[in-house]
């Protein structure tokens, strides 16, 4: 399955993937962000951090993106990484390709700490996560609100450095697609 570093052409179907979960309490936005509103937001995830996308035989199948989930400036080594894979395409390893091409891109970068925020109970993000050796080590009780009931969030941990050493600096994802063009995601 072909993964490919997301255009401004995609925005329109990624938003429409999100959209099939914004009845469930995997995202916790209760309205759809509208075109331009989630325009801006991919643009500005993409301006340091990767946004991939995989397709099957020309149709996107889902996407993956990273974001540091924090704006203090000491967490700025941490990405939350976030994945959603069309419900066609469920349970076909979308979301693991994703997941795995997304963690060699952060490590690339210089992230020591790959996170994941789940509303649980989700049984397959869940164990996506503990498939990629990610563990428990937060959860919060009672978090959100919606669809008329509380949902629980767990957040899931997974170092990718282990170094007691002062972190180099961040490379933002155009310099990391100019330095590893061997890669094949860029568009």
């Amino acid at each position: 399955m072909p993964l490919r570093s997301a255009t401004p052409a995609d925005y329109a179907t990624i938003r429409a993937i999100y959209g099939q979960y914004m009845e469930t309490p995997i995202t916790f936005e209760y309205t759809l962000p509208s075109e331009e509103a989630f325009s801006r937001r991919l643009e500005a995830i993409q301006s340091f951090y990767p946004c991939l996308v995989a397709e099957e035989g020309g149709c996107m199948t889902g996407y993956a993106y990273a974001h540091c989930p924090w704006e203090r400036q000491a967490y700025q080594w941490n990405a939350e990484l976030s994945v959603y894979v069309d419900k066609e395409a469920c349970h076909k390893g979308v979301g693991s390709q994703l997941y795995a091409a997304m963690l060699k891109l952060l490590a690339l970068q210089g992230v020591r700490v790959a996170l994941g925020c789940v509303t649980v109970p989700n049984a397959a993000s869940e164990a996506l996560h503990h498939r990629f050796g990610f563990r428990e080590v937060a959860r919060f009780e009672q978090a959100g609100f919606k669809n008329n009931a509380w949902h629980d969030v767990v957040w899931f941990s997974l170092p990718l450095v282990r170094s007691e050493t002062a972190p180099e600096e961040l490379v933002p994802v155009d310099r990391l697609r100019k330095s590893h063009p061997e890669l094949g995601f860029w568009s």
